[in-house]
């Protein structure tokens, strides 16, 4: 009977270790808010504002954007002057448009994203896919790491 007992136990714990690893967190304000973010990004992209676009970003020079075309980028300002770089006007910018795919809360303040982007210009339609890291500062979520990859067709 002992015996039974101590197996018991050593079961149960085994069974209570494997759950918290594979803890999930889900909340939807959380999420709700993420998608906000890249809502209100494409909204300040559409209009041409960067700037806007950017406080999407966090403003860090431990900010990375990498991209399939170029280089990393580390930090804010570098991202900022790369984007107005490659889109220095409204004409360049197009029509931004985005699609999540899916948003995993990995911590009570991390999450990762993944996406799909387009942008429709009067002579193409560059796209492609896109990942986001996300933390929460304060009441806001932020992007702190950006990877994105175009397609060429």
């Amino acid at each position: 009977m002992r015996l039974l007992i101590i197996l018991s136990f050593i079961l149960s714990s085994c069974n209570m270790n494997n759950s918290s690893k594979k803890k999930i967190f889900k909340d939807q304000k959380d999420i709700d808010a993420i998608s906000e973010v890249l809502s209100r990004q494409q909204l300040s992209w559409n209009i041409g504002d960067i700037d806007n676009f950017m406080l999407g970003y966090w403003n860090s020079e431990d900010l990375i954007f990498t991209s399939s075309k170029n280089q990393p980028t580390y930090g804010w300002q570098a991202t900022l002057e790369r984007y107005k770089k490659s889109y220095p006007s409204k004409l360049e910018m197009g029509e931004l448009k985005f699609k999540i795919l899916n948003i995993n809360l990995t911590a009570p303040k991390k999450a990762k994203l993944k996406g799909k982007w387009k942008i429709i210009r009067k002579d193409d339609n560059p796209n492609g896919l896109f990942w986001l890291e996300l933390q929460k500062f304060k009441d806001n979520w932020l992007i702190t790491k950006d990877s994105t990859l175009s397609f060429e067709l």
